[in-house]
């Protein structure tokens, strides 16, 4: 099932959490609804979902006209954060009990619900748990009975809201793999709530960034990471480096520094920030011409097959933060240590303009 959301505002009291938000979700895509807490993403997962109305715009399923029905007729599996299961039920009746509650016409015979609560038991594997309580499950397993739960009544919709926040990070992983597999396999049209960008970027087959109500860019994994379209995309989408310059005839400006600017840059720029992923960073040991900025190293962070390098600019003009694999600083930068002095050259800086449409500049 598509959906199509126009122009939705919503207000609590004086506070609008969302202005004017407009998106389409093709039948059978996954689409992650990314952004900071307070940004309006859970808002509208509710307003898809009939959970909350829209103060004005539209929602069209397949192209119908969806705005005012009732959450119940929408055929939409809903997954909460804290399981939401009822604990007075085994496993098995909590899978069971969207359908046992159909009004009698609709209500499948009790062999067939029998057979489609195993069936849903194996699809997330966990069939060997149908008679236990959720107390006596950890919190992936109350998780993803949630999500076998909601896909008893067989949505065409299925709306997840920080599906995994309340699990710790190895649990995470785990589930998030295993949702992206799950959703290969069903081809349900998904949409999920996250603040995490690891988890949006592993697990959708395409992001919408929200901040403060509205969209600042859609794409796939690839597309927001790598062309981010403003500087908030750009820093909430991973750790990032402010170098504060300006650009005059294809050069550069950073501090002391001048580097080769390659791009559409506005050559009359006065003042300019350049965005460096702390990846993008190359440290050297001996100065390369004028093309590097001189720093020393505050500290060294192993993070299993990754080095982090602390830097602080001699220049006063603040730290930076560099990234590579182990190798290279072993074999490259031989194996800088704290305390020693060092050569910083970005190797990829990108720029936005004042309209926030962001330009490459490479070395």
């Amino acid at each position: 099932m598509s959906i199509a959301i126009s122009n939705i505002v919503k207000t609590f009291g004086g506070f609008t959490a969302l202005k004017g938000v407009s998106l389409e979700v093709e039948a059978g895509e996954l689409v992650a609804l990314l952004g900071p807490s307070g940004c309006g993403k859970t808002t509208l997962l509710r307003i898809i979902a009939g959970l909350d109305a829209a103060d004005s715009g539209t929602i069209l399923f397949d192209g119908e006209d969806a705005t005012r029905r009732h959450v119940g007729e929408r055929q939409v599996g809903f997954v909460f954060q804290h399981y939401a299961l009822f604990r007075h039920m085994t496993v098995f009746e909590n899978i069971a009990f969207g359908l046992r509650v159909r009004p009698r016409a609709q209500r499948p015979a009790e062999k067939e619900i029998q057979r489609k609560v195993h069936d849903l038991l194996s699809l997330v594997q966990l069939d060997w748990l149908a008679q236990r309580y959720p107390a006596q499950l950890s919190g992936g397993q109350r998780q993803r009975i949630a999500l076998a739960r909601a896909l008893a009544v067989e949505p065409k919709v299925l709306l997840l809201d920080e599906p995994f926040g309340a699990l710790d990070a190895k649990v995470r992983k785990d589930l998030r793999r295993w949702l992206r597999r799950l959703h290969d396999e069903l081809h349900v049209t998904s949409v999920f709530v996250t603040h995490d960008q690891e988890e949006a970027l592993e697990v959708a087959d395409r992001i919408v960034v929200l901040n403060q109500g509205q969209i600042e860019q859609i794409g796939t994994p690839d597309e927001v990471y790598d062309h981010p379209a403003t500087p908030f995309v750009y820093q909430f989408l991973g750790d990032v480096n402010l170098f504060h310059g300006r650009v005059h005839e294809d050069q550069a400006h950073i501090g002391e520094a001048e580097l080769k600017a390659r791009g559409q840059l506005n050559a009359g720029a006065s003042a300019t920030i350049f965005y460096v992923r702390p990846h993008e960073l190359e440290v050297l040991r001996r100065p390369d011409g004028s093309q590097a900025v001189r720093a020393w190293v505050r500290d060294v962070r192993r993070v299993g097959s990754v080095i982090r390098l602390q830097l602080e600019r001699l220049d006063g003009h603040g730290t930076l933060e560099a990234e590579m694999p182990r190798e290279r600083y072993e074999d490259e930068v031989h194996a800088v240590q704290k305390g020693e002095q060092v050569f910083v050259r970005p190797k990829n800086m990108r720029v936005f303009s004042e309209h926030h449409h962001g330009s490459g500049v490479k070395d």
